[in-house]
C-alpha cells in the first residue's frame, strides 16, 4: 500500500492550512444543513487534526493529499503493512 500518514507538525503553518483549504473546498464535501465559513470550517480541521481525531494522509500512487478520520479501517491496513 502506498499510503503514508503525514505528522501536520511537520507542515508549516502555511502549508497545512493550503492542504486544509485544498480538501475543504472540494466538490462533494459539504454535507451540512447550514452555511460554515471557510475560516470556520478550516478550524473545524485543523482542530480535528490536532486532536488527532482525523489524519493527513498521502498516496504515492496517486501523488495526492487527503485527510480522513484517525479511525479509518484504510489506517489499520496501512500499519499492519509496515510492520
Amino acid at each position: 500500500m502506498s499510503i503514508h500518514i503525514i505528522p501536520v507538525n511537520r507542515l508549516s503553518p502555511e502549508a497545512l492550512d493550503g492542504v486544509i483549504k485544498e480538501f475543504i473546498l472540494r466538490e462533494g464535501t459539504d454535507y451540512g444543513d447550514r452555511e460554515v465559513s471557510l475560516e470556520t470550517k478550516l478550524l473545524q480541521v485543523k482542530n480535528k487534526l490536532e486532536k488527532e481525531l482525523a489524519v493527513l494522509i498521502f498516496d504515492d500512487e496517486t501523488e495526492t493529499t487527503n485527510i480522513i478520520p484517525a479511525d479509518n479501517p484504510i489506517l489499520k491496513k496501512t500499519e499492519a503493512l509496515t510492520e
